[in-house]
C-alpha cells in the first residue's frame, strides 16, 4: 500500500500519453485545408455592349467601362463597381456579389445593387434612370501574373424613363490585381 509520490506521477504520466495518443487521433482525421483563390482585388478597363432601348428606340450600344473589385479575405463578399462611359449617359454600377471559387484562378459570382445614370444623352447600356440591378459574371487570374479577365451581365429593372424596361448589357476586360 505504498502508492506515495508514485502514483501520483503514475497518474500525470498516464494522462499526459492519454493526451498525446488523443492529440494524434484527432489530428490524424483532420480534414485538409481549404486553399483560397490565387487573386483578389483588382481594377480594370473593358467595354460594354447594351442590349436593349427604351420606347423611343433610344439607347447606346457601346461605351467603355471601368471596372473595380475589393474582395474580402475571409468571405465569400466582394465590393464591385462599374462605370459605363464614352457612349451616352455615364452609369456608375455599386454591386455586393457573393463570390464561388471553381479553382485557384477562376471565380463565378452574382451580385445585387444599384445603377445610377450620371449627366444627360441617350441612355447608357444599363438605361438612363436609377434601377435594381443583378449582377452575374466570373473573373479569371492569369497563371503567373498580375492580370485578371472579367466578364459580367448586368439586369437594370425598370431601366428607362421612356418605356421602363429591363436593361441588359454584357461587359469584359483586363484587371490588374493588387
Amino acid at each position: 500500500m505504498t502508492i506515495g509520490n508514485r502514483g501520483f506521477w503514475g497518474l500525470g504520466a498516464a494522462a499526459i500519453a492519454t493526451t498525446t495518443v488523443a492529440s494524434a487521433a484527432v489530428l490524424g482525421n483532420a480534414a485538409p485545408v481549404q486553399a483560397q483563390p490565387a487573386y483578389g482585388s483588382y481594377i480594370g478597363v473593358g467595354a460594354a455592349v447594351g442590349f436593349t432601348d427604351d420606347a423611343n428606340n433610344n439607347g447606346t450600344n457601346f461605351s467603355g467601362v471601368i471596372a473595380g473589385r475589393y474582395r474580402f479575405l475571409e468571405l465569400p463578399i466582394s465590393i464591385r463597381a462599374q462605370a459605363l462611359i464614352f457612349g451616352g449617359q455615364t452609369a456608375l454600377v455599386p454591386t455586393v456579389s457573393y463570390d464561388y471559387p471553381l479553382n485557384f484562378q477562376t471565380d463565378i459570382y452574382i451580385g445585387a445593387g444599384v445603377s445610377f445614370p450620371v449627366g444627360s444623352g441617350d441612355p447608357s447600356p444599363v438605361g438612363d434612370r436609377t434601377a435594381f440591378v443583378l449582377q452575374p459574371g466570373i473573373d479569371y487570374a492569369l497563371p503567373n501574373s498580375n492580370l485578371v479577365i472579367f466578364g459580367n451581365g448586368i439586369a437594370a429593372f425598370n431601366a428607362y424613363e421612356n418605356g421602363g424596361g429591363t436593361a441588359f448589357s454584357v461587359q469584359g476586360g483586363v484587371g490588374f490585381q493588387f
